[in-house]
């Protein structure tokens, strides 16, 4: 299998970085040799990595210029400090100055950084922010998720935040991870340790199936490349209209009528129940015949 023809799932940000953008177009910012490292784990005597869990920089993908955030789940979860948080700000700042034809955010998080507690809440907040900011300015910023630690906690908002979300089956979205759930509310409310459940509600079948993802693909590199630039060019051909708040009052209103539509709903066989004229065989389905029976686009 070649370089390209791996699971997202089991790569490495590096991995996914050198699959999804055009060859020997990308340049790192605050790179590894510059050693900027948490202070705050080096306090603890706990491990550093040299790019801090997340790559920056600019490339191109199919010719187009884009500047690219990949989070690496590897380290300490994809978890976001101080300088992960700054490096990602600094990347969102820069799109400013640069208007890429768009941001691309292969998120792989569970959220705040634990060992740097106010630090690693700050810098979120200030990601929210510049996300916000980088989107008024008409660049779109899309989310890629299809690692092992998905994006939960304050990076499943930034997530939400994007303008498209792209999933594999095997990514995970939500506020709190199964573990968190499990800690605060007991095994009964929701046993992290079982997979098939963690993934019927947090998976990128639900997520499509609830529209909170805008594409489903397979969990190959390539899928993930092929969905940026159908995305891009998509943007490109109809740039999208700003949000204003007629269409965000509209949006809110959808999401009130689907919580009441779902509110007695436990588990995610109970939502497929209503797209699917055999929900039992969803985790079965391949991610082409989930799309078309759902009736999206592949």
């Amino acid at each position: 299998m070649s370089g390209l023809q791996i699971s997202y799932f089991e790569a490495s940000a590096r991995k996914r970085l050198s699959g999804l953008l055009d060859a020997d177009s990308f340049t790192e910012f605050c790179p590894p040799e510059m050693r900027q490292t948490s202070p705050h784990l080096a306090l603890l005597d706990a491990p550093v990595a040299f790019d801090d869990g997340v790559i920056v920089g600019r490339a191109t993908l199919s010719g187009y210029p884009v500047l690219i955030i990949a989070q690496e789940g590897r380290f300490f979860g994809g978890s976001v400090g101080e300088v992960h948080g700054a490096k990602i700000c600094g990347l969102l700042a820069k799109a400013l100055s640069e208007r890429p034809v768009a941001v691309l955010l292969l998120a792989d998080s569970g959220g705040v950084r634990l060992h740097e507690a106010n630090a690693g809440l700050i810098a979120l907040s200030e990601i929210v922010r510049a996300a916000l900011h980088v989107q008024a300015a008409g660049i779109p910023l899309f989310a890629f998720i299809g690692g092992s630690c998905g994006a939960f906690g304050g990076m499943g908002i930034v997530t939400r935040l994007c303008a498209e979300v792209v999933m594999s089956e095997q990514g995970r979205l939500g506020l709190s991870g199964p573990e968190v759930i499990e800690t605060v509310k007991g095994v009964d409310e929701f046993d992290s340790r079982d997979r098939a459940l963690v993934w019927r509600i947090t998976g990128g079948k639900l997520r499509r199936a609830l529209g909170e993802a805008t594409l489903l693909v397979d969990d190959l590199i390539p899928a993930f490349r092929t969905a940026a630039i159908h995305l891009i060019e998509r943007y490109q051909a109809q740039p999208p209209v700003p949000d204003e708040l007629d269409i965000l009052l509209a949006a809110q209103a959808n999401l009130a009528k689907r919580r009441a539509r779902f509110d007695g709903a436990r588990d995610g066989r109970e939502i497929w129940q209503d797209f699917f004229a055999e929900p039992s065989r969803v985790p079965e389905m391949t991610v082409a015949e989930f799309n078309r029976q759902a009736g999206v686009p592949p």
